[in-house]
């Protein structure tokens, strides 16, 4: 039996994890769809469709975490998502996840209908996003990545990837965890 997970003060029940994401890139470099889904229109139309096919959630990304990727300014990233995730919110029921690693991004697309926050980071980008997730009681999703995507082919190397995966993810909840956001 599932129990409903309470984001922002709305509750969704997932069912039997895992849940399935759906990924609505907004970035012109994206290497998962080549940047079909730039304008907001198609973003839309894609996001709408997985929810209808088979998403659990939609994640809303604004700026590519492709190997070799360049960061995006606060203001293009804000650009490009801010009017897909209000869109998506006012037309699907399922819920929407922001991937960014800048807290203000997630502050004004939690603002226009995301309530949880996919942070690839692990919360070590932005120092005020921990605190952030807590007082907006948005969901949080941690990934991980050696450096940045920028750098993130610059040698990678592990000595045991398991562990060392695991470690950066324990430290990202523990993260959380001392910023207050809570468990569910």
């Amino acid at each position: 039996m599932s129990r409903p997970w309470v984001f922002q003060e709305r509750a969704y029940d997932f069912g039997p994890l895992p849940a399935l994401m759906g990924i609505v890139n907004v970035t012109p470099d994206s290497f998962s769809d080549g940047g079909r889904y730039l304008d907001p229109a198609s973003a839309v139309a894609h996001g709408l469709q997985l929810a209808a096919d088979v998403a659990d959630f939609l994640d809303v990304g604004g700026e590519s975490s492709r190997p070799g990727a360049l960061p995006v300014s606060l203001d293009e990233e804000l650009r490009r998502v801010l009017p897909v995730v209000e869109q998506l919110a006012a037309s699907t029921s399922v819920p929407i996840s922001v991937d960014t690693t800048k807290a203000d991004v997630a502050r004004e697309a939690l603002r226009r209908g995301a309530s949880i926050v996919n942070d690839i980071s692990g919360l070590e980008a932005d120092a005020s996003m921990a605190e952030f997730c807590r007082d907006a009681r948005a969901g949080v999703i941690f990934m991980h990545m050696q450096g940045r995507p920028g750098t993130m082919q610059q040698d990678p190397t592990y000595d045991d990837v398991v562990a060392e995966v695991t470690a950066f993810l324990v430290d990202a909840a523990d993260r959380a965890e001392a910023a207050g956001v809570e468990e569910v």
